[in-house]
Order: C-alpha cells, then structure tokens, then sequence
C-alpha cells in the first residue's frame, strides 16, 4: 500500500482566531550567531563584533544584532508549524527593541493574534501577530508586531 502525503500544513487564513496565543522554544544566543550574522549581512559594528570595544561601552559586552534577534523570532514562529505551506508573504513588521540580548541569552516568542483581514484578492487573508521577543529571566528584548499574509482553505 503506498501513502501519499502533501506534508504539513500550517493554519490557514480562516483558522486564526483573535485572542489565540501561542510560544515558542527557547534559542540560546552563541558567539557564533553574532559572527555569521555580520558576514552575511556586513553590519560589522563593533559593539557586535569587538569584545575589546563593546567591554568599554554602556552596554558592557557585545550584544546581538536588533535584526539577528528579530530574525531567531521569526523562525522561532515558522518552527511552530502554524506557516508551513500556508504563509503567502511579509506585509510587514514594526518592533521596538527595549533590552539587549547578549551572548549566551535564552530567548523565546510569545504570539498573539491581534487582528485578521480578508483579502479574498490576494487568496486568504492578513494576520496580525502581536509578538514578544523574552530573555530568560522575563526581561522583554522586543515587541510588536508581525503582519503575515495567509493562505485560505482551498
């Protein structure tokens, strides 16, 4: 007997609800991200990259990247599964960073469907994502929200 399968399907546009929470695993924030991330992006400021600067600075210590941050948060959010197969595109985002995130900081991401939109033109519909960004010990690194454009159900 042979199974097929299209594979997992995340939630669809007309699966949200307003009010639903959801919260991600934690992502331990390494040296090495802070590394890789300068290279691919080429922000190599040295308040990410210098321990020797950043140790001198109001920080104290180099600190992750606003958008590396942001970035974890995003995938962080497709690992739940509710995007898979079914997230047609970014309308946008708009966050304020409060706290940095250091070297060896946890974060996780708590969501919350704030807001939904149909439109039936572009084939599903609008989801607004309040999002927090969380350091280990409760301390908000970044909130706001995520705008995503979802699939409808066929």
């Amino acid at each position: 007997m042979k199974m097929e399968t299209d594979g997992p399907r995340g939630l669809y546009f007309e699966e949200f609800e307003i009010g639903a929470t959801m919260r991600t695993r934690g992502r331990t924030i390494t040296e090495a991200d802070l590394v890789n991330f300068a290279a691919l992006t080429g922000d190599y400021n040295p308040m990410h990259t210098d321990a020797d600067y950043a140790k001198d600075s109001f920080m104290g210590q180099r600190v992750a990247h606003g958008l590396l941050t942001l970035s974890y948060a995003v995938g962080q959010a497709y690992q739940l599964g509710i995007l898979e197969r079914t997230v047609l595109g970014f309308r946008g985002v708009e966050m304020k960073f409060s706290s940095p995130v250091y070297i060896g900081d946890t974060i996780h991401v708590e969501l919350k469907v704030s807001e939904t939109k149909a439109a039936r033109r572009l084939g599903g519909g609008t989801v607004v994502l309040e999002t927090r960004i969380i350091k280990q010990d409760g301390t908000i690194a970044q909130k706001g929200t995520l705008s995503l454009l979802m699939m409808s159900k066929p």
